[in-house]
């Protein structure tokens, strides 16, 4: 095992990390083989976790299949980057797809921000346009004449992206952590959202870095973190790096050396990163008298009656070897064992 003396793993409490690693990509596997019981641990029956993945989420392979590749031949290196972030500002599908029912395909071209405002300000009476699993606050001096927070994001992403350059900018940059201090320059879009956006962008066939050249620990990973490990100097990143580093040691020490990967696929940085905030959540619930940040979880699980046919980025070189496992069975039948 690779050491650093400033980074000492809490045994008693880190070994969760590895658990919920293991025991969520087996209930993924179990759902996409169609299994009725996805597993018998009552934290994560009863609440909302995400997959060891980040790429096998439900509004990730939205966004991979949908946003990015479906209409890839009628779009321009520009275009796709800017539908991603246009996407990802409200990162809800039922959104994405009334914007596009109303205007058409989205491209630079035919993108048209005013109607966009109205058709969001006309849906918004009715129905939620935000997805909650981000929180997107939208305070920003710059944009304080604008009301409503969707009409600031709007007049960024127009401003500052479209016109100031910013998408050229991401065209020709030379790393995943450069796209990263882009983003990072733009209004309301603080570190977190920024690693988020930058790894949405890498999904496309014109950004291509690897995940594990940067990783960047938002507010869920850095309370995980801190219940896993002991004080230390070192940054939230090399630690989550250290883990990479020594991952198998660490599964054959806490005993949790079988878990499945996705077909010639690892996790990856920020999957790791993804998967501290979830531990941080698991953690609330197993062990609560370790009180770092918030207590309580927000999301119980509840099924999705739309399967996921599952579609990964073509340079991964995996949907081949996927394809046959992964599409989901209808998850209504699996509300009858939770």
């Amino acid at each position: 095992m690779e050491n650093h003396k400033d980074i000492i793993p809490n045994d008693e409490v880190f070994r969760y990390y590895f658990y919920f690693m293991q025991e969520r990509m087996n209930m993924f596997w179990r759902k996409c083989e169609g299994c009725t019981t996805l597993t018998n641990d009552p934290i994560l029956r009863k609440y909302k976790f995400t997959n060891v993945y980040r790429a096998c989420d439900r509004v990730s392979q939205y966004l991979i299949r949908h946003v990015i590749y479906e209409h890839i031949n009628d779009c321009s290196e520009e275009d796709v980057i800017a539908r991603i972030l246009l996407f990802k500002i409200f990162n809800k599908i039922e959104t994405w797809e009334y914007l596009e029912r109303n205007t058409g395909l989205i491209t630079l071209k035919t993108i048209d921000f005013e109607r966009i405002n109205n058709l969001l300000m006309k849906r918004m009476a009715t129905k939620p346009i935000f997805n909650n699993a981000y929180m997107m606050t939208g305070t920003h001096s710059k944009y304080n004449h604008l009301k409503y927070k969707h009409e600031k994001w709007l007049a960024m992403l127009k401003q500052e992206i479209v016109e100031g350059g910013v998408l050229q900018k991401i065209e020709q940059a030379k790393s995943l952590e450069e796209i990263y201090q882009l983003l990072n320059s733009c209004s309301f879009l603080g570190g977190f959202l920024s690693y988020q956006y930058a790894t949405d962008l890498n999904y496309s066939p014109y950004i291509n870095f690897s995940e594990n050249s940067f990783v960047k620990a938002g507010i869920g990973a850095i309370r995980g973190i801190r219940k896993c490990f002991m004080p230390t100097k070192a940054s939230n990143e090399d630690i989550i790096r250290f883990v990479q580093d020594n991952i198998d040691d660490f599964r054959r020490k806490y005993g949790y050396n079988e878990f499945v990967p996705l077909p010639c696929h690892e996790p990856q940085l920020i999957d790791l990163q993804n998967c501290f905030c979830e531990t941080d959540k698991y953690l609330r619930a197993k062990m609560p008298e370790l009180l770092v940040g918030n207590v309580r979880i927000k999301q119980t699980y509840h099924p999705s009656p739309t399967p996921i046919h599952y579609y990964f980025p073509d340079k991964w070189n995996i949907n081949n070897k996927i394809s046959d496992l992964c599409s989901q069975p209808n998850t209504t039948e699996l509300m009858i064992s939770w």
